[in-house]
C-alpha cells in the first residue's frame, strides 16, 4: 500500500520529492510548492499514519526510506531530486547511503545525523501510544516556530494517528547516520535553523562537514519547521541549490551572466512564469538544437529584430553576435542585407543602434 501523495507541477519536469517532518503532512511544503512546480514534477507525501497516510509496519529508517522508494516506482522514476524535513532529511540522507543511484540531489532541511539518545525517542513513543499527540502539543510549538505558530501543522499533530507517530519515533531512536555521511556523493544542500532547538545549527554543521562538497546556510529567524517559518529563504534556497531551468546556460553563454543576472534580479512575481517560458522554449529548445550554429542564428536573430524594430532587443543582440563570434564587419553585412529586405528606415535605425553597441564594446 503507497503512502498518500499528491503530484504538482509540469508531467515533463524533473522528478521532485519533498518530505515532511515527524507529525506534520504534505502541508508543510505549502509556501514552497507553486514555485518549486513551476519547472518540477513534485511529489508530496504524507509520513505513515500522518495526514491521510495509512499506518504501515515500520520501525527503522530504512523501511521509511523503501515506501518513500515505492512512491517513485509507482510513478516510473528511476531517478529524482529530493527534499525532506527533520526525520524527512533522514529519509534522504539514508537513501543516498543506500540506494545512491537513485537520488540526483539532496536537501537537508532542519535535519541531523543523529536525533539524540534513543532512549528519549522510546518515551515520547511510549506517551503517545498511551495519550495521544495531545500533551505534544504545547512544547512542539515552541520548538518548531521561531514565530507565531501555524495553526494548520499543529493541527496535523494533533490528528497525527498515535500507532504511525510511535513507529515514527521508534524509527528516530535507532538512526544514527553519522559515520556513513562521506558515502552520500550526490549534491547536498543543508539548510539550519538557527533558532531551532531540536536541531541546532550544530547538527546542521556535522552534516555539511561530513558529506563532500555539502553547502550549508542557515536561516535567521527560524525554527524546526524552516519551510513554515523562513518559506521565502527556504524556497530561495532550493532553486539555487536544484538544477537551473533547461536553457539558463545557454542563455549565459550567449547574452553574457551580468544580462542574466539582471534579469534575474528583475523578476517578479508577475513575470516570473515569461521569463521561465523564453528560458526552457528560446534558450533550451531553439538556441540548443545542432542544426545551425550560434553564428548563424546570431544573423537570423539581428534580422527578424531588423525587421520589426524592435530595437533594445536588437541591442542585446548586437553584444550577444560578437560573443557567438561575429565580427563588426559581418553585423555591418547583415544589416546592409535587412535593408534590402526589410526596408531602408529600419536598417537605418539598426545602424544606429548597432554603432552605439559596437562603439561601447570597444571602449569597455
Amino acid at each position: 500500500m503507497l503512502l498518500h501523495h499528491r503530484l504538482d507541477g509540469p508531467e515533463h519536469g524533473d522528478p521532485l520529492i519533498l518530505a515532511p517532518s515527524l507529525g506534520t503532512s504534505t502541508t508543510l511544503w505549502h509556501a514552497q510548492l507553486p514555485a518549486l512546480a513551476r519547472t518540477f514534477r513534485v511529489l508530496t507525501f504524507d509520513l505513515p499514519g500522518h495526514g491521510d497516510s495509512p499506518t504501515p509496519q515500520v520501525t527503522t529508517m530504512d523501511d521509511l526510506a523503501t515506501l518513500v522508494l515505492d512512491l517513485a516506482t509507482a510513478q516510473g522514476w528511476d531517478t529524482f531530486h529530493y527534499a525532506g524535513v527533520s526525520i524527512g532529511g533522514a529519509i534522504g540522507a539514508t537513501l543516498a547511503v543506500r540506494h545512491p543511484g537513485r537520488l540526483r540531489s539532496l536537501a537537508l532541511i532542519c535535519s541531523s545525523a543523529r536525533f539524540g539518545e534513543p532512549a528519549s525517542w522510546h518515551e515520547r513513543a511510549e506517551l503517545v501510544r498511551a495519550q495521544g499527540t495531545a500533551p505534544l502539543l504545547e512544547a512542539t510549538a515552541r520548538r518548531w516556530f521561531a514565530g507565531a505558530p501555524h495553526q494548520a501543522l499543529l493541527d496535523d499533530l494533533a490528528a497525527t494517528d498515535r500507532a504511525g507517530y510511535a513507529a515514527c519515533c521508534d524509527a528516530l531512536a535507532a538512526y544514527d547516520l553519522r559515520a556513513d555521511l562521506p558515502k552520500i556523493t550526490v549534491p547536498t544542500l543543508v539548510v539550519a535553523g538557527r533558532e531551532d532547538p531540536a536541531t541546532p545549527p550544530a547538527h546542521a554543521r556535522e552534516l555539511a562537514d561530513g558529506i563532500p562538497g555539502a553547502t550549508l546556510v542557515e536561516l535567521p529567524g527560524a525554527a524546526h519547521l524552516a519551510p513554515a517559518d523562513q518559506p521565502e529563504r527556504v524556497t530561495q534556497a532550493l532553486l539555487a541549490h536544484l538544477p537551473a531551468l533547461p536553457g539558463t546556460q545557454v542563455r549565459r553563454e550567449v547574452l553574457g551572466d551580468a544580462h542574466v543576472d539582471r534579469a534575474m534580479a528583475r523578476t517578479t512575481p508577475f513575470t516570473r512564469d515569461f521569463q521561465d517560458l523564453i528560458t526552457r522554449y528560446a534558450w533550451g529548445e531553439i538556441w540548443t538544437r545542432p542544426g545551425l550554429d550560434r553564428r548563424t542564428r546570431s544573423c537570423i536573430t539581428l534580422t527578424a529584430l531588423v525587421a520589426h524594430g524592435h530595437l533594445e532587443e536588437l541591442a542585446m543582440h548586437v553584444r550577444a553576435a560578437l560573443r557567438n563570434g561575429l565580427t563588426p564587419d559581418e553585423i555591418g553585412e547583415v544589416l546592409l542585407q535587412s535593408a534590402i529586405y526589410c526596408g531602408v528606415p529600419a536598417a537605418n535605425a539598426a545602424f544606429a543602434v548597432a554603432q552605439r553597441v559596437l562603439t561601447e564594446e570597444n571602449h569597455s
